[in-house]
């Protein structure tokens, strides 16, 4: 048994469609615990660290232009393997490809708005976790 921390974010489109509950729900009832979660609106400087490695590319002016266009809810979660059990729960990132099922599968329409950020793996997530929640994780060998 791993047991992980990893990184969520609820994107604009996902809090204005008013689906944060039932997102949330679904890790849940996966057994994956909240450590913590805050409401915020990204700006610049944040969508500079967390998405670092898009910039410069065609696509990231206007994904930036969307994703500080609202609130967002930003959570740590933990649990067995919660890294790819919420890889899972969140579906392929196009959602016309994602599962039935899955969040973007249920609820995305297309990549741009795609409801939902999570992390790909430990070195991300624990990347990630440190932008928004840097006291968990210092000292901790679960990310």
């Amino acid at each position: 048994m791993m047991i992980e921390k990893t990184f969520l974010m609820v994107k604009p489109d996902g809090v204005r469609r008013k689906l944060v509950g039932e997102i949330l729900a679904r890790f849940e009832r996966k057994g994956l615990e909240i450590l913590a979660m805050r409401v915020l609106t990204l700006d610049e400087e944040l969508v500079s660290l967390l998405y670092a490695e898009h910039i410069g590319k065609d696509f990231f002016p206007p994904f930036k232009e969307f994703i500080m266009s609202g609130p967002v809810v930003v959570c740590a979660l933990r649990g067995e393997n919660a890294i790819q059990s919420v890889r899972a729960i969140v579906g392929a990132t196009n959602p016309q490809e994602a599962a039935l099922g899955t969040i973007r599968g249920d609820y995305g329409a297309i990549t741009r708005y795609n409801l939902v950020h999570a992390s790909d793996k430990s070195e991300t997530a624990r990347r990630e976790l440190s932008i928004f929640f840097r006291d968990l994780c210092e000292d901790s060998p679960e990310i």
